[in-house]
């Protein structure tokens, strides 16, 4: 369980969320046409996406999953906490592959 004082558990649950909140939109949506005159902030946010999804993100998450690792051996977090950041990295690096198998399944059928 989550104590008061843990500030590590929070910072790598928080990692771990947000990590999710920008890749969901950015691998599962459909790309509609910009608007006229959106290119540089179509630009920029490409650039933060390929950013967030690229090394920082390997990096981040690499950490993530040491910190939650050792916070689970030691007894300072609940197991299932634990389990559902390592999850939570799991589908955000695996989510285009995720995508594809459904679209397969959905065509296939």
């Amino acid at each position: 369980m989550i104590r008061p004082g843990s500030r590590p558990i929070a910072l790598a649950l928080g990692i771990a969320v947000a990590l999710l909140a920008l890749a969901h939109p950015a691998l599962a949506q459909y790309a509609a046409p910009d608007p006229a005159g959106s290119g540089p902030i179509v630009g920029a946010v490409e650039w933060l996406q390929g950013t967030l999804l690229g090394n920082v993100a390997t990096a981040v998450a690499v950490i993530a999953v040491a910190a939650v690792g050792f916070l689970m051996l030691t007894g300072r977090i609940n197991w299932k906490y634990g389990a559902t950041v390592v999850l939570g990295l799991f589908i955000l690096f695996g989510a285009a592959s995720i995508v594809g198998g459904i679209r397969s399944v959905a065509g296939a059928g």
